[in-house]
């Protein structure tokens, strides 16, 4: 590592004009590329003080060993010159979107005598008519079949094209009329490319007119009693109307725009475009990007704007984003000169636009979680994952199983914690737990962290001392099946596993707390380490300096996505414990009154209201509902203080009918839920 002092440039030696600079290390290879209104008020913040900046810039000043730069008249120009460094050389710190798969598009060869309708991928060629990008190739030629009624473009290969117009005889779709046969001269070359010219006119929205040209011809050969010529027609007709189903009417007729939206965390990034050409959807796609720089999502949307349209000749009159660039006015002028004509950029604020950008937002949602899922189920990466933890944590073993606590609140309210298992680098839902925290008042993730790890791990040396064992990892070959089973009540124990790994969420404190607790309990096997989710440090018990992962490393995303589970689960438990402390019932105070009979009353009443206003007697002819009880629940309505030892007598909850056993809960999988 590189020391920047060593490095920076002389005190008034940087300009101050609009310009790029590039980080290069050691051997002479750029590392970073960034751009700047003021050189030298952007590169002294680079020097100024190193203890400021983030982690991972951190890490890119030390990896440099120089910095020069390029001044320019414009920021316009500025984003030009970044565009094409990044380009040329793929800097390792710089943000690079890719395809997270390959798209394919509907491509119409322009550029040849004859224009042939194909699909294609990759790399775009000059003088190639592009429509999409589809999510599938089956789309594409579902909706070609459609068209060629009308448009009978050549789809052939060349080959097929010279070898039919060698035979001089058409191939098969030239006989059933969805090709017009160029290659044995059915038409010239020019009533071939105005075949294709139509075609693109159709796909590029301005379908209304052939439409209505295809009408008033069938309505003249009907009025002419040219009957099976209008019957053509019309099935041509139904041809295009079926291809425009496939296209959905999304906003106003004649709205061009691409609506771009994201989903992120803090390492990686996903980004789905739906372009919108006359009101209806054309194409879709999805990009992912890992987030190797300290980025915003504004940020992330100038370079997505940079990178995506400045390879590409079709930018649309409005884009709509979710954040505005920083360089809002300058990116705006790139995007038009690009064009050849206006462009807006917009944040949507209500109506069907902003609905449509929600649509793409969850769209990226579902990218992002699609890719982590492909990434985590490779055997591969996880094996690669397991080890790069047990090398950083410096582990005897492989953490083969791996238990995350998390704890969650609402300003000390409804205090809950989560436990979620991974075996082999994979959710093992059937173990997740959740706890109810009891011995702690407010908002005390330390103490409540203590509190769970304590009951946990307990309930563990309680079950391996009554199986006469201290398994320490439940080997499947000694007690007969994966999960250790009671034998007293013929279920699977619960907390029979202990992990290799323990992780909480949190810092220092947080990680010497669950130390601590695992101290008491004289639990000296299992490593314990923190994760902290500002800057994703990896804490070890007793240590005062952080573990620091790559940040793209397999071991930092399996960490990453255990905690992001543990919180996800511990939100949920705390939700479903709010809502049903917020729908908590009047009648669920009333002693010897269960929730069969507070159901018969709210039944035969109508409403809580309408019970306080009625009389014993009214109560009493309630089924099920006695004199005595029908005066105590008057009595208790009305103010009158409920007995010692009072309430429903089941042990039940209202709601859930679930009994309460040390307030842990088992959940047999995401939505199955039963008290432990």
């Amino acid at each position: 590592m590189a020391d920047p002092a060593t490095y920076r440039p002389a005190p008034g030696s940087i300009p101050e004009s609009p310009g790029v600079y590039r980080f290069r290390d050691e051997h002479g290879r750029v590392i970073y590329v960034g751009k700047a209104k003021s050189l030298r008020s952007r590169l002294n913040s680079y020097f100024a003080d190193f203890s400021s900046l983030h982690p991972r810039t951190q890490t890119m000043v030390q990896t440099a060993s120089r910095v020069d730069w390029t001044v320019v008249g414009t920021e316009v120009e500025a984003l030009q010159l970044e565009y094409s460094w990044i380009k040329e050389f793929d800097p390792r710190f710089n943000v690079r979107y890719r395809d997270d798969k390959s798209y394919p598009y509907l491509a119409v060869t322009l550029n040849e005598e004859f224009p042939r309708v194909m699909v294609m991928r990759g790399a775009k060629r000059k003088g190639v008519r592009y429509f999409g990008p589809y999510s599938h190739a089956w789309a594409i030629r579902e909706t070609v079949d459609q068209l060629l009624r009308v448009f009978p473009v050549r789809t052939c290969s060349a080959g097929v094209f010279k070898r039919q117009h060698q035979l001089d005889r058409p191939c098969l779709l030239g006989y059933i009329g969805k090709c017009s046969a160029p290659c044995v001269g059915r038409v010239s070359t020019e009533e071939h490319r105005l075949l294709a010219e139509d075609f693109c006119d159709f796909m590029a929205g301005n379908t209304s007119r052939f439409i209505k040209r295809l009408e008033r011809d069938m309505r003249e050969a009907a009025a002419s009693q040219e009957y099976e010529r209008a019957a053509r027609l019309r099935d041509d007709i139904r041809a295009l109307e079926r291809a425009l189903e496939k296209q959905a009417v999304v906003l106003p007729d004649r709205t061009d725009c691409d609506m771009v939206a994201f989903a992120e965390d803090e390492l990686e990034a996903a980004v789905q475009v739906f372009y919108v050409r006359g009101g209806r959807i054309r194409g879709q796609r999805g990009w992912v990007v890992d987030k190797v720089e300290d980025v915003t999502t504004a940020d992330l949307v100038e370079h997505f704007l940079i990178q995506v349209y400045g390879e590409i000749e079709s930018v649309p009159r409005e884009v709509f984003v979710p954040a505005l660039p920083p360089e809002e006015a300058a990116m705006t002028e790139l995007l038009s000169e690009q064009r050849g004509g206006p462009v807006r950029l917009r944040v949507p604020q209500r109506g069907d636009k902003k609905t449509l950008l929600e649509t793409v937002a969850r769209n990226a949602h579902e990218a992002l979680k699609q890719h982590k899922t492909r990434r985590a189920s490779d055997l591969t990466t996880r094996s690669r994952a397991l080890q790069e933890l047990q090398d950083a944590l410096e582990l005897d073993d492989a953490p083969l199983r791996v238990e995350c606590y998390d704890v969650s609140n609402l300003q000390g309210t409804n205090v809950v914690a989560s436990m979620v298992v991974f075996e082999d680098g994979l959710a093992r839902k059937s173990e997740y737990r959740r706890f109810t925290i009891k011995a702690v008042e407010g908002q005390d993730d330390v103490r409540s962290i203590h509190e769970v790890i304590t009951r946990r791990f307990r309930r563990y040396l309680a079950e391996s001392e009554k199986m006469g064992e201290l398994d320490s990892l439940g080997d499947p070959e000694e007690d007969g099946a994966h999960q250790p089973i009671d034998p007293e009540t013929g279920r699977p124990r619960k907390f029979a596993y202990p992990p290799n790994l323990v992780i909480v969420d949190g810092g220092a404190p947080q990680v010497a707390a669950a130390q601590r607790a695992l101290d008491e309990l004289g639990v000296d096997d299992i490593a314990v380490c923190g994760i902290a989710k500002r800057l994703e440090e990896i804490w070890l018990p007793g240590e005062d300096d952080p573990v620091i992962l790559p940040r793209n490393s397999e071991g930092m995303f399996l960490v990453q996505r255990v905690r992001d589970e543990a919180h996800r689960f511990a939100i949920t438990f705390h939700r479903q414990r709010r809502s049903k402390s917020m729908t908590v019932s009047e009648l669920d105070n009333v002693p010897g009154l269960g929730p069969a009979r507070r159901a018969a009353l709210l039944k035969h009443f109508g409403s809580l209201k309408r019970l306080k206003d009625a009389t014993p007697e009214q109560v009493a002819e309630v089924p099920g509902i006695g004199a005595r009880s029908a005066e105590g629940i008057v009595a208790a309505l009305h103010g009158g203080k409920v007995p010692p030892g009072g309430g429903t007598g089941t042990g039940r909850h209202a709601a859930g009918g679930e009994s309460t056993v040390d307030g842990e809960h088992r959940v047999d999988g995401e939505h199955r839920g039963r008290r432990a």
